[in-house]
């Protein structure tokens, strides 16, 4: 009999969620309401609510505060996922906005597609509280020396 061994996980510098709220202090993601949630094996969740700081004029989801929600995720993610020294940059993101959402909070979760030494890629998938797909998301990233 062998015995279990530990999931393998994507990230190589894990970090907490306690960790990962405090940077988000004094950010754009504060005044948003961004709250990480959840960090797997193979994935970051963070939540953020529907309300008058996250709506565009017509009373609807802003499509840049879901673009905001999953760079966050992302980057976050990628950040995880590299050696010491090394940090992220985004290069380019691209979301498709496929559901309205007028209240409530959404649910952002990020999975890698690739995370390899020069580039990360990243799909982020955001879902409103029924579990409905709002917005899909993907991130591509430069690893970078810091």
């Amino acid at each position: 009999m062998t015995a279990p061994t530990a999931p393998r996980t994507v990230f190589r510098r894990p970090s907490t969620l306690d960790q990962l709220n405090a940077l988000s202090r004094g950010t754009a993601m504060e005044p948003l309401g961004i709250v990480f949630t959840e960090i797997g094996a193979d994935y970051l969740r963070a939540t953020m609510p529907v309300d008058a700081r996250t709506h565009q004029p017509y009373g609807l989801l802003h499509g840049g505060a879901s673009v905001l929600l999953a760079e966050t995720l992302g980057s976050s993610a990628g950040m995880m996922s590299v050696g010491e020294g090394q940090g992220c940059v985004g290069i380019e993101i691209n979301a498709n906005h496929l559901r309205g959402v007028r209240e409530g909070t959404v649910t952002g979760t990020a999975r890698p597609l690739h995370v390899g030494a020069r580039t990360q890629v990243w799909e982020i998938r955001i879902e409103d509280e029924a579990g409905r797909l709002v917005c899909i998301s993907r991130l591509t990233l430069a690893v970078i020396e810091r």
